[in-house]
C-alpha cells in the first residue's frame, strides 16, 4: 500500500484499533509539550497519578502565557512549574525564552514523531514532519506517564501546492485562504497534509504559519513532508543530526483532495470576529486602525518581523497607532537585534515586548474601546485581546505593517517600495540554551515541588448517575469557543491552579448570571447547557469543562462538537451528545427542565439515548459518538476516576 506522510506516521505509532477513518486508534507518543497556562494543571494531574517520571523521549513545559507578574500568584506559579518539571523529569522553558511552537520546533522537534501538547496550535509542529496535535491537559498527563493517546482516525485531507507566492503575499495569506474557501470547521476530523512542488520557496518557518493555524479550520493536524528545508533549518539549529527524509510514497492517495495554486493568491485578512470571515484585504482598505501587532505563534519567524523592519525603515508610523512587537523567541529576538532589524522597529515608533505571547491571549497589549486592531495573531474570537467590545481583523506581517505605516487598513502592493525579500538566517548569530534539561531520576526523587498558596487540588466528581433531571440553563448559538466558556487574559489566567477561583467567570463573556445563578440552584443539583455547531472550538483549555463542571454542568446537548472540548468533557464527566434531529434545537429554551432516564444502560447498550422536555409533552431523540472506552470513563465520573479504578488497560 502506497502511503502519504500522515498515514506513515500513524501506521509507526498505533498501538490500537485500526486506520479507518471515524474509528478510534490509540497512538503511542514520543514527545509532549505543556505551556503554563495549561501546564499547572497537568501537573497536578501527574502527582493524582503517582507518576514518578515521563516515559516519553522528551516532554517540555514551557512558560509563555502568563508572565505578567502584577502580584505573587504567576511568579509562584512560575516556580511550581519548574520544581515540578524537575520532579518529573521534563524539559523547562523559563518566561522570556519564547512561545511554546516556535521553541520547540527550534529545540526539540523530529520529523516522523509524534507530539501531544496541552495547547490546540500544538499542530504547529507539524511543519516539521510531525503528527503534532493539540488535547486537554490530561490526556497530555496520560502521555507523559506512558500512555497512548487515544483520537478518532482522521481522514487525510492533501493539499497539492504549485506555484510561487506573488510579491506581498506571504504564509498566512496561504491558510487564510483555506479557512476562506472552509471556515472554522471544515478541517473537523482531518489531517491536512501539504505537499507539491509549491513547497520548495516555502520555509519551514513559512510551513509553520500555515501549520499552526490549522487548529482555526478545526483539524486534528497539519503535516508537512521533511525535505531539504527541514534539514537546512535543523542544521541551523545544530540539530543536523535529527533529519530524516520523510515524504509520501509515489502514487499515495488522500481521503479529500485539493489544489491551491500559490501563484494566484492576494493578501487576505480576516474580518472580526472569526478566523473564518476572510476576505481580500483591498475589500477592507481604508478602515482607520488604532493597532497593528506582529507576534504569536501564527507568525513566529525571523523573516515575519525582519520583513516588517525593512518595510518601515527610515519611516514613521501614523500618529497615534500602537504598533505592537511580540518576539516569539528569545534566540530569534537576539538574531533580530544583531541584524539591526529591532533598531528599525523601534526608530519607526513601536513598541517592543518580551518574547511569549503576550496579546495574542489577551496578557496585555489589549486595544482601545470601539478601535480596530490588526494582528498576525491565529484568532479572532470575541474579547480574546483582552477587550470586551473589541474589532480584531488578522493578517500577514506585510499587511500588519503596511497599515501600520498609514494607520488605515492597506493593501501592501499599494506602498511605493520595492518588495523586502527576507530569508531566515542559516546559522543563528547567538546561541542560547533556552531549555533546561531534565535531570536524572535520583536526583529528581530528591525535588521537593514548591507550591504558592494560589494551588487548589482538583476536588474529586462522582460517578455519572442514572438518571439526570437538570434545567437547562443557557441555550447558545453556533462557534461558541472556549474563551466564550472561560475567557484567557491577565485577570483570569492567574488562577490556573485554582478551580474554585478560576469557576468564577465560567460563561462570563455570554452570560454574566452564570457563576450566581449555579450557586442558587446548588451544584449538586446540576444544570444543562444547550449549543449549536462547532461547539467549544478554539484552545484546548481543560478548564472551559472542569470549571463548568465543578460548578453543577452535567450535560452538553448540541448540534456538534469541536473535538479537543468534547474529549475534555467527557475527561471530566460531562455527558456531550448531539441531536438527532437538529430541529428540536429550535424547539428547547433557557429555563426547559431535561430528564434522562436509565442513561448508564443506555450508554452501555448503544448510541441513542432518550428525554424528555418536563411540561412541554416532547421527545427528544439524543445520540453520542462516544467509544467503549469513553463510555467507561464518562460512567465512572471521568479520566482520574477511571485511572483510580484501575479500568486503564495500555496495550
Amino acid at each position: 500500500m502506497n502511503l502519504n506522510v500522515s498515514q506513515k506516521i500513524i501506521k509507526d505509532h498505533l498501538v490500537s484499533g485500526e486506520m479507518k477513518p471515524g474509528s478510534e486508534i490509540g497512538l503511542k507518543i514520543d514527545q509532549t509539550l505543556t505551556q503554563d497556562a495549561t501546564g499547572t494543571m497537568v501537573m497536578l494531574e501527574l502527582e493524582a497519578m503517582e507518576v514518578e517520571q515521563a516515559q516519553t523521549e522528551a516532554s517540555a513545559q514551557y512558560v509563555d502565557h502568563n508572565m505578567i507578574q502584577a502580584d505573587s500568584r504567576n511568579p509562584d506559579d512560575h516556580l511550581f512549574l519548574e520544581s515540578a518539571a524537575q520532579k518529573f523529569g521534563l524539559y523547562y522553558s523559563a518566561p522570556g525564552n519564547g512561545v511554546s511552537h516556535p521553541v520547540h520546533m527550534q529545540r526539540l522537534a523530529v520529523p516522523g514523531k509524534t507530539l501531544l501538547g496541552s495547547d490546540s496550535h500544538t499542530c504547529a509542529n507539524g511543519c516539521m514532519g510531525m503528527l503534532a496535535m493539540g488535547a486537554g491537559g490530561i490526556d497530555v498527563a496520560q502521555a507523559i506517564a506512558g500512555e497512548p493517546f487515544n483520537v478518532k482516525m482522521p481522514k487525510i485531507w492533501g493539499i497539492y501546492l504549485t506555484g510561487d507566492l506573488p510579491e506581498w503575499v506571504s504564509a498566512k495569506d496561504v491558510i487564510l485562504e483555506m479557512l476562506r474557501r472552509h471556515d472554522v470547521k471544515g478541517g473537523v476530523g482531518t489531517i491536512m497534509e501539504y505537499y507539491g512542488p509549491g513547497l520548495k520557496n516555502l520555509s519551514a518557518m513559512d510551513r509553520h504559519v500555515i501549520a499552526n493555524m490549522g487548529a482555526e479550520l478545526g483539524a486534528t493536524g497539519t503535516v508537512f513532508p521533511s525535505d531539504e528545508e527541514i534539514r537546512r533549518f535543523l542544521k541551523s539549529q545544530q540539530r543536523e543530526e535529527d533529519w530524516v527524509e520523510l515524504k509520501a510514497d509515489e502514487g499515495a492517495s488522500y481521503d479529500i483532495e485539493e489544489t491551491i495554486d500559490l501563484s494566484t493568491l492576494e493578501p487576505l485578512i480576516a474580518k472580526p470576529t472569526s478566523p473564518g470571515n476572510v476576505v481580500p484585504v483591498a475589500e477592507v482598505a481604508g478602515e482607520d486602525i488604532y493597532q497593528s501587532y506582529i507576534g504569536s505563534s501564527a507568525n513566529p519567524g525571523y523573516r515575519d518581523f525582519a520583513v516588517a523592519a525593512e518595510i518601515v525603515k527610515g519611516k514613521q508610523i501614523a500618529p497615534g497607532l500602537s504598533f505592537d512587537i511580540n518576539p516569539t523567541s528569545r534566540q530569534m529576538l537576539a538574531d533580530l537585534v544583531a541584524d539591526g532589524h529591532i533598531a528599525s522597529l523601534l526608530a519607526s515608533g513601536a513598541r517592543l515586548h518580551q518574547a511569549g505571547c503576550n496579546g495574542c491571549i489577551g496578557m496585555g497589549q489589549a486595544p482601545a474601546t470601539g478601535k480596530n486592531s490588526l494582528r498576525t495573531t491565529p484568532r479572532n474570537f470575541p474579547g480574546r485581546s483582552g477587550t470586551k467590545e473589541d474589532s480584531v481583523f488578522l493578517c500577514s506581517p506585510e499587511t500588519a505593517a503596511a497599515s501600520a505605516l498609514t494607520g488605515k487598513i492597506t493593501d501592501p502592493r499599494t506602498l511605493e517600495m520595492d518588495y523586502p525579500r527576507v530569508k531566515d538566517p542559516d546559522e543563528p548569530k547567538l546561541d542560547f540554551k533556552l531549555l533546561e534539561e531534565p535531570l536524572p531520576l535520583e536526583e529528581a526523587k530528591k525535588v521537593e515541588i514548591q507550591r504558592g498558596p494560589n494551588i487548589a487540588a482538583i476536588p474529586e466528581m462522582e460517578k455519572l448517575p442514572e438518571d439526570i433531571h437538570v434545567p437547562v440553563i443557557m441555550k447558545l448559538g453556533d462557534n461558541v469557543s472556549t474563551d466564550d466558556i472561560l475567557a484567557g487574559g491577565s485577570r483570569v489566567l492567574p488562577f490556573r491552579s485554582n478551580l474554585p477561583e478560576i469557576s468564577k467567570f465560567s460563561f462570563e463573556m455570554l452570560d454574566e448570571t452564570y457563576y450566581e445563578r449555579t450557586k442558587e440552584m446548588q451544584y449538586e443539583k446540576g444544570h444543562a447547557i444547550v449549543g449549536g455547531s462547532n461547539y467549544g472550538q478554539g484552545s484546548s483549555r481543560e478548564h472551559a469543562a472542569l470549571a463548568p463542571r465543578y460548578l453543577g454542568l452535567r450535560v452538553v446537548i448540541t448540534k456538534d462538537f469541536a473535538r479537543i472540548h468534547w474529549q475534555n468533557l467527557v475527561n471530566f464527566g460531562v455527558l456531550p451528545v448531539t441531536f438527532k434531529n437538529e430541529s428540536d434545537y429550535d424547539d428547547l429554551e433557557s429555563g426547559d427542565v431535561i430528564h434522562m432516564k436509565n442513561i448508564r444502560s443506555s450508554l452501555e447498550k448503544g448510541n441513542f439515548i432518550p428525554a424528555v422536555v418536563e411540561g412541554k409533552d416532547k421527545e427528544l431523540e439524543l445520540e453520542h459518538a462516544l467509544s467503549p472506552r469513553q463510555v467507561e470513563i464518562l460512567l465512572e465520573g471521568g479520566l482520574i476516576n477511571w485511572i483510580k479504578e484501575g479500568k486503564q488497560k495500555t496495550p
